[in-house]
């Protein structure tokens, strides 16, 4: 029985587990890591938000199974999701949402087609790793959804977020 494994806890984000650098001084310090990158899929129709990793690597749950292409009619009829990229990063205060960039899908679970533009995602991925907050154009219920998520996942690391997250996110009745 000593033997025995606990199942491992599964985390919301995926948390910076070390130092890019680790003590190596010269080449490559301060480089980015995916390390601290989620994948945060928002259904738009059902007003739910949950990480899924598997967006790391085009393969989350919505997205399996569809053949995905730039032209929007392929999908015509099809639920609207965002992929929200979040990188988490490090104040003296602690942890914060610091990378914060949503793109555009469409599945169409019938047809088995769906529409995304694959260099926006790697853009915005990129853009959220850079420590960029563009948000801004995301339907108003999204929004709500996605502030509500980042509140419940971890209310400190919210309100330790740059004031431009709280600001891009907020509705206007």
């Amino acid at each position: 029985m000593a033997n025995e494994e606990k199942p491992k806890q599964k985390m919301g984000f995926t948390i910076i587990k070390n130092d890019p650098t680790d003590g190596h001084k010269g080449f490559g310090i301060g480089s980015l890591t995916l390390e601290n990158v989620s994948p945060v899929i928002i259904d738009v129709q059902e007003k739910t938000a949950m990480v899924d990793v598997g967006a790391m690597h085009a393969k989350s749950e919505v997205e399996r199974g569809i053949k995905f292409t730039t032209n929007r009619e392929d999908s015509e009829g099809g639920k609207p999701y965002w992929l929200v990229w979040v990188t988490i990063d490090y104040k003296e205060e602690g942890p914060y949402f610091a990378g914060v960039t949503a793109c555009e899908m469409v599945v169409n679970r019938e047809k088995r087609r769906g529409y995304k533009l694959l260099p926006e995602h790697v853009n915005k991925m990129d853009k959220s790793m850079k420590r960029h907050i563009m948000v801004d154009f995301m339907d108003d219920s999204s929004k709500q959804v996605l502030t509500e998520f980042f509140k419940t996942h971890n209310k400190d690391m919210w309100e330790r977020s740059e004031k431009k997250l709280h600001d891009d996110l907020t509705v206007s009745s």
